[in-house]
C-alpha cells in the first residue's frame, strides 16, 4: 500500500528554514526536548510520511528515534544541522546496512 503524505522537519531555525521552499511543514524546536516533543506528536499524525529531524536533536532522542523505526510510517530520517553533520546519521545508516545485510559495507 502506497502511503502518500507530507514532509515535516523538526530542528533549529537556521537550520529548518530552507525546507520552506520544497513545500516542507517546518518545526522549529529550541531544545532537545521541545524537539522530542513535536517528533512524538508528528509520529502519531497520519499527516506526515517523511519526518526530517537534524542531527543534533536526534542523537538526544535516540530512544524515541529507534522505536519509531520499528514502525512503518513515519520515516524519520536525521539530517546534518546548520552547523554540519556530527556523524550520528551516518553511523545511523550504517548500522540499518549492517542488520540488513549482515556485513559493514560502508566501513
Amino acid at each position: 500500500m502506497e502511503k502518500i503524505g507530507k514532509i515535516a522537519v523538526i530542528g533549529d531555525s537556521e537550520s529548518v528554514t530552507a525546507f520552506l521552499a520544497i513545500g516542507a511543514a517546518v518545526f522549529k524546536a529550541d531544545d532537545e526536548y521541545n524537539a522530542a516533543d513535536v517528533l512524538r506528536e508528528l509520529s502519531k499524525s497520519d499527516e506526515y510520511a517523511v519526518i526530517l529531524i537534524t542531527e543534533n536533536y536526534a542523537a538526544k532522542t535516540e530512544a524515541l528515534m529507534q522505536k519509531l523505526k520499528a514502525q512503518a510510517y513515519p520515516v524519520v530520517l536525521s539530517i546534518p544541522g546548520s552547523t554540519g553533520s556530527n556523524g550520528f546519521g551516518l553511523a545511523g545508516v550504517k548500522k540499518d546496512v549492517e542488520k540488513a545485510v549482515g556485513v559493514d559495507l560502508l566501513f
